[in-house]
């Protein structure tokens, strides 16, 4: 427990020291001093560090840098944080290590399938510092333990608001954890020892819908974040059914519609960006759909990405289908040389 304990505070500290000396590190807030001047035991999370985002308009970032590629993870179960011989595994760390040492962002906003807000309202979080949302049921009681060091940024959940708001997205600002379709992946691409990612995170929600050109116009809303050295990441499954899991599990392979849903999607995504939208669109109405997805949420992020992506070409770089899961990861856009 000392030990842990000990880990914790040593991963806040480092925390601390990379963003102040990062672009966005420019103020700490009140919250978080008053957080480290305590001898309390420590939150859920490491206390974040407020964020400036009116950097951005400075010339060092409102520059003629190539935008930010984007990315959409398939995320698992909070078990792929110890699932270290899970292929997923080494592949989420590999993508860790091209964003924090190819892509470099300044910050990142992310999209979780496990948050959807209003049918036609978006919420931003805009706290700093919360504990991270357990968002799971039946896991050993450690996994209600974890803990995430990250930052929160109000400064770039307000720019991302106002973004939102121009496009006529009813946007709002909440205070909220990050949940495990976040942190999670995140644990493992961006490993608070190993590969930290020093740079503010702030999450959006989805719509509470299933349209996809809704959640594309979303990402069409926030593209222009990309060319500020901010990195867009959408976190889903490309196939993923629950209900079939324990039946699946142990078998050699996969599902049948696993398999031909994974490749649809492939195609889709890989369309010609100006055609994309519309090809997209009727990945939703497949026979294999609601097999593929009982409900949408986890696929839907990737209709966030594809908008986020402009005319930028999508690519499907790597799957793993396996009993009623894919765990297909897409790179929308080029990394710049």
């Amino acid at each position: 427990m000392q030990r842990a304990f000990l880990s914790a505070i040593f991963a806040g500290a480092c925390l601390v020291v990379a963003i102040i000396l990062s672009p966005y590190g420019s103020s700490i807030s009140r919250a978080a001093r008053s957080l480290f001047s305590k001898s309390s035991t420590p939150a859920v999370r490491t206390a974040p560090i407020s964020s400036s985002l009116s950097s951005l308009s400075s010339p060092r970032f409102n520059s003629t840098m190539s935008p930010t590629p984007v990315y959409f993870l398939s995320h698992g179960g909070p078990n792929i944080m110890e699932d270290v011989g899970h292929p997923a595994y080494t592949k989420l760390q590999q993508i860790g290590k091209e964003i924090t040492q190819k892509v470099k962002p300044k910050a990142v906003v992310v999209f979780s399938a496990h948050w959807q807000a209003g049918q036609d309202t978006i919420q931003v979080n805009t706290a700093e510092m919360t504990d991270l949302i357990y968002d799971y049921y039946g896991f050993p009681p450690h996994y209600y333990e974890i803990k995430y060091p990250n930052v929160g940024s109000s400064s770039l959940a307000s720019e991302v608001i106002s973004r939102l708001r121009s496009a006529g997205i009813n946007a709002q600002p909440v205070r909220r954890g990050l949940d495990h379709g976040v942190f999670a992946p995140f644990t493992v691409a961006f490993n608070p020892k190993s590969n930290p990612l020093n740079v503010p995170i702030v999450q959006v929600s989805l719509f509470d819908s299933d349209d996809p050109d809704q959640h594309y116009r979303l990402g069409q809303a926030v593209a222009g974040l990309r060319e500020e050295g901010v990195q867009i990441i959408v976190s889903g499954m490309a196939v993923h059914n629950l209900r079939d899991l324990w039946s699946s599990m142990g078998k050699p392979g996969a599902l049948p519609y696993t398999l031909s849903f994974d490749q649809a999607l492939k195609d889709a995504v890989e369309t010609e960006p100006e055609k994309r939208q519309e090809v997209m669109a009727q990945l939703l109405k497949r026979p294999d759909a609601r097999k593929a997805h009982p409900s949408f949420e986890h696929l839907l992020p990737i209709f966030i990405g594809a908008g986020a992506a402009g005319k930028d070409k999508g690519e499907r770089f790597w799957t793993f289908p396996e009993g009623s899961m894919s765990w297909a990861q897409f790179r929308f856009g080029e990394i710049a040389a």
